[in-house]
């Protein structure tokens, strides 16, 4: 926890906006909280990847930056079991008891429900992360001709905004952004 809170006072003083510790460590938003106030970032928001689910769709990320064969145990061990939804809810009331200003579904699409009771629950900003896994799937069933690659982007971005989704974080973000012009 004490190597978060340097590295999110070495962002905040960098300039940014927003600290989004991606690492699922009790107490870690209340500590970097108070290490940004103690050092003058009281306008510094922690948005928190409160859910984030030991999920199957973050293969695609590992390989490409290699983590997987480095990796030595179960993220199940401290990510969230895909079978529980309650305990989403209760991360995301201690974070935010903690300070956090905004959280994070990880992956989004197989947990819209998360997102929608979570929105209704805490009426916190909300963000979904389309991992990379949900994105290659798409990808490559628009290259093997199975469906409209660009209509299925944009019906699952929808999705994650009729679910409560504030915001979303893709791989998709540009070819999103160039399709709302049309």
């Amino acid at each position: 926890v004490e190597l978060l809170c340097h590295q999110a006072l070495v962002q905040a003083e960098a300039g940014c906006d927003v600290i989004a510790p991606s690492d699922m460590m009790d107490g870690r938003i209340g500590a970097i909280r108070s290490a940004l106030d103690g050092s003058g970032f009281e306008n510094v928001q922690i948005l928190s990847y409160a859910a984030k689910y030991a999920s199957a769709f973050y293969g695609p990320f590992r390989d490409a930056v290699g983590s997987k064969a480095a990796l030595k145990g179960d993220k199940k061990t401290y990510q969230m079991d895909p079978a529980n939804s309650d305990e989403a809810l209760r991360e995301v009331a201690l974070d935010l008891a903690e300070g956090a200003d905004m959280v994070m579904v990880k992956p989004g699409l197989p947990y819209l429900d998360i997102v929608r009771r979570i929105k209704d629950e805490f009426k916190v900003p909300t963000l979904a992360y389309q991992v990379s896994g949900e994105y290659a799937m798409l990808k490559a069933a628009d290259r093997n001709g199975w469906l409209d690659g660009g209509r299925a982007m944009a019906e699952t971005l929808l999705c994650f905004k009729r679910a409560g989704a504030d915001a979303i974080l893709t791989y998709a973000a540009v070819e999103a952004a160039k399709g709302l012009g049309k």
